[in-house]
């Protein structure tokens, strides 16, 4: 099962690893994919290490032949930020995670675990875009109640959930 794990620039992006490390424990080949603001909040090198494919940010050059990729089973959004899950829902794939996810949506399970505060949770704008994205088949786990402004550090982010929202009949 080759699972795509999209990760955002949130806090718990550095802690990827507990995911990476969960999902090869039931089974799951990995690949990661960041966006370009995350690239700062992960180890990339361990990454690599952990699932044997390099990580991607951003699209090849012009030119530069196609790596070979084993196809998607499903993908998660972990951690997805409040930009990413408005862009996700308005169509917008103005980043090579955007540009991958909005091939996978309505293609392939896709799981999108958004870290967001109880504010940016709250706006209508992002209230929209969640209901976009279930009407579209998403599965989107939020948090209840969303973590107070300001909160980062010390916030428990829920990868057995994100994982297991994966499995079938879940």
């Amino acid at each position: 099962m080759n699972l795509l794990v999209v990760v955002c620039a949130a806090g718990p992006a550095s802690d990827i690893g507990t995911l990476l490390a969960l999902a090869h424990a039931e089974g799951w080949t990995c690949r990661v994919v960041c966006t370009p603001s995350a690239v700062p909040f992960v180890d990339t090198a361990e990454i690599e290490r952990s699932t044997g494919h390099p990580v991607r940010s951003g699209y090849r050059p012009a030119g530069a032949p196609r790596p070979p990729q084993e196809p998607v089973d499903a993908v998660l959004v972990a951690p997805a930020t409040f930009n990413t899950v408005n862009k996700l829902a308005a169509g917008i794939a103005d980043t090579y995670a955007l540009g991958v996810l909005a091939e996978c949506v309505g293609d392939v399970p896709v799981v999108v675990v958004p870290f967001v505060n109880a504010a940016l949770a709250n706006r209508r704008p992002f209230r929209r875009a969640v209901d976009e994205l279930r009407a579209e088949g998403v599965r989107v786990l939020l948090a209840d109640p969303p973590h107070p402004r300001n909160s980062g550090p010390g916030v428990e982010f829920p990868w057995r959930d994100a994982l297991a929202a994966l499995r079938p009949g879940s």
